[in-house]
């Protein structure tokens, strides 16, 4: 009899592995394509599409934190759409059982399995939970009742492609390198840095029994994702700084949607800060220089 029931070797993304690593090899040639119109073009687009990800798929999609017009909503499905993370449908989902299952073990990136897989590894390993369209999409719904959410999921990496295309032809290779290769690597880091950094230093407001944690420096690099204690807390919540320093640029301009009417139904915190009810699993302590647990990484 077969008694063997340890687990089988991780499935690679090897799609996925790829394009980050191109990415990244990609945005090193910034060193050799400097100008200041590249620099001011890196600056806008991080702004719109780092905007795109915490607004747009995060506190809009994900949470339903506020309500705006279907003409904004995809407006700022799109800039999400062009930050190169992926289709609405499937970040969203991943969002969402991260927040059912944070730190345990369904969590798709817990830094109980050490920082950089927090960071990115995961990114790279095939998780039926979040992977399967017929088992991620049970999570989103009400994104898949919307045909334009549909179809933007499909197209995500296409338009994401024409934006760089669109680069290279209005200023060559500085633009291409510094609007969309340096500019992709600048919101990638940001993000990661919530589901790592943020779930390891910093201060815990609030009793929400995982990992998550405020961290200031993180939510600079975030628009404000980095009070993610106070989000986990009250996850519903467009706002997370909750207090008068904790600086949260993304929840400022949900804000001025509010003042132009373009926001309505703008939730902030209530009642008592949600808390997962199983016992929180061990933290990672972080001492000293991380020795990263890397997982057996086989097809």
């Amino acid at each position: 009899m077969n008694t063997d029931i340890t687990a089988p070797p991780a499935r690679i993304k090897w799609d996925i592995l790829a394009g980050i690593v191109v990415i990244h090899l990609g945005a090193l040639a910034a060193f050799w394509t400097f100008t200041w119109p590249a620099f001011w073009l890196f600056v806008g687009l991080q702004f719109l599409t780092g905007l795109g990800i915490t607004v747009g798929y995060h506190r809009l999609l994900t949470h339903r934190s506020f309500q705006v017009p279907k003409w904004l909503e995809y407006t700022l499905t799109v800039c999400g759409v062009l930050a190169l993370q992926g289709g609405p449908l499937k970040w969203v989902s991943t969002h969402r059982v991260h927040h059912a299952f944070s730190d345990r073990a369904n969590d798709p990136h817990s830094p109980t399995r050490g920082f950089w897989w927090a960071h990115m590894l995961w990114l790279f390993v095939w998780d039926d939970l979040t992977d399967v369209h017929e088992k991620y999409i049970r999570f989103v719904p009400d994104l898949n009742r919307d045909p334009i959410h549909r179809w933007l999921e499909r197209a995500s990496t296409p338009i994401s492609f024409a934006l760089g295309g669109l680069l290279f032809l209005a200023g060559g290779w500085p633009f291409l390198i510094w609007g969309y290769f340096v500019r992709t690597v600048f919101v990638y880091h940001g993000t990661w840095l919530v589901n790592s950094a943020s779930h390891l230093w910093g201060d815990q407001t609030y009793d929400t029994n995982e990992g998550s944690r405020n961290n200031w420096w993180v939510a600079l690099f975030s628009f404000g994702e980095g009070w993610h204690n106070n989000h986990h807390a009250y996850p519903h919540s467009a706002a997370h700084g909750l207090r008068w320093w904790e600086v949260d640029l993304s929840y400022l301009l949900i804000r001025f949607f509010g003042a132009m009417k373009w926001a309505k139904r703008i939730r902030l915190p209530q009642g008592g800060p949600a808390r997962l009810p199983s016992a929180a699993p061990t933290p990672v302590k972080v001492l000293r220089p991380l020795r990263i647990p890397v997982p057996s990484l086989t097809v």
